[in-house]
């Protein structure tokens, strides 16, 4: 493939007659465009709210569990962006549905899709409704969100592991279940963003501690690359994580972005400012403009261009959208080079927003000028994330423990 020339994809067979449109200098395009994305998602794979359907709060096979608690979160956002509450008493009960009868998302029949990473994405779902004062389901106490992260942050922190590596997280905690011998970025990433954002919410320092030492030891270990600032996947503790896994993913950056900002807002520190500054040049560099032509474009480089994304990849560009956008307003000086990133690949989703039954449903490869034939869950959120994205700085910041 020719890295001059974005491929038009034509005769694919979709219609453009109900396609996406989007101004992304229109506040009110960009509501009607995220509206659509939302509405096509839940009615195309949630049944959780219909007589028969899936369990409330999940997505059917084959999306994990982990993906529901990330896609709940990206709806938190939207209410708060847009304003629509439309979808509040969903998305309510679906977190109170997962949170657990001891208040920290280990649900018994999630025991074999249950990790650190997939435990640790509800929590930071359920600490964006805590921070932006979500709607809580009748019966729930009022303060259910912040319970439920801070007991997920209590129990990640029990599962410090020194035993191996000189600490860190491993990816699963179930011995049995594939990864246990394996300490993970997203793990530790997800866990270093959760702290960081409980001891903004908080005021209490315990949890800045703990992010602190979190990134002291990815780095480290050699998670976090000293100079380039790019985040590698991890590596397996059986070997005292001597070789680490170099592939780049772009929620691994995500985590660290945010949590890095967040930091910087709380603390004022200068490193947490150069950290911020250097993860955000770093994703900057792997997951943006994959052709000379598609400046500014987000692209999952490791899986998008050879096809091989699966389930759960296709949704990693989400995150990235959601984290660097709220990261802007936490540190205010990334914000000119996050911008044209977001606003390009807003742009640049749109037209793949052309296809499936609807002739709207969004693709994987948006430098291609427009739908791929792609898909699914993670497509319709990675697009979803970048258009709010776009809303990030008309609404009130995330907020914090209240009096």
């Amino acid at each position: 493939m020719a890295r001059s020339a974005i491929l038009l994809l034509a005769g694919l067979g979709f219609s453009q007659v109900n396609a996406i449109t989007l101004d992304i200098n229109d506040p009110a395009s960009i509501k009607s465009a995220t509206s659509d994305i939302v509405y096509d998602m839940l009615k195309t794979y949630y049944t959780g709210n219909v007589t028969g359907g899936d369990q409330v709060g999940l997505l059917p096979q084959p999306y994990y569990w982990w993906e529901a608690g990330a896609m709940w979160g990206g709806l938190v956002d939207y209410s708060h962006y847009t304003g629509d509450s439309s979808y509040d008493d969903t998305v309510g009960q679906a977190i109170v549905s997962q949170a657990s009868p001891t208040v920290d998302f280990m649900m018994a029949n999630q025991h074999f899709d249950l990790g650190n990473d997939d435990q640790v994405f509800w929590a930071l779902t359920s600490m964006s409704a805590a921070e932006y004062q979500f709607a809580v389901p009748s019966g729930s106490p009022s303060d259910i969100y912040y319970q439920l992260s801070m007991n997920v942050f209590n129990d990640l922190a029990s599962r410090w592991n020194t035993t191996q590596c000189a600490g860190g997280l491993k990816w699963q905690f179930y011995p049995e279940n594939n990864g246990y011998d394996y300490k993970s970025s997203i793990a530790n990433g997800g866990f270093f963003q959760l702290a960081a954002r409980l001891a903004r919410y908080t005021g209490n320092t315990t949890y800045a501690e703990w992010a602190d030492k979190t990134y002291d030891w990815m780095s480290a270990i050699g998670f976090i690359d000293a100079n380039s600032y790019a985040i590698y996947d991890g590596a397996g503790d059986l070997q005292n994580c001597s070789a680490v896994d170099h592939d780049q993913w772009s929620y691994n950056a995500a985590t660290m972005i945010h949590g890095a900002a967040v930091m910087y807002n709380t603390t004022s520190a200068e490193k947490w400012l150069n950290r911020t500054v250097g993860l955000v040049a770093s994703a900057n560099a792997t997951f943006f403009s994959p052709y000379s032509n598609a400046t500014n474009i987000m692209y999952e480089h490791i899986c998008e261009e050879s096809n091989n994304c699966d389930t759960d990849q296709f949704s990693f560009k989400a995150y990235l959208s959601r984290w660097m956008a709220k990261s802007t307003l936490m540190v205010s000086d990334i914000k000119s080079t996050v911008q044209p990133m977001l606003e390009a690949s807003a742009q640049a989703a749109a037209a793949s927003c052309t296809g499936g039954s609807t002739g709207r449903f969004c693709g994987t490869k948006w430098y291609t000028g427009g739908w791929d034939g792609s898909q699914g869950v993670g497509q319709q959120m990675s697009a979803l994330e970048t258009f709010q994205s776009l809303l990030v700085g008309s609404v009130p910041v995330a907020g914090t423990l209240p009096n």
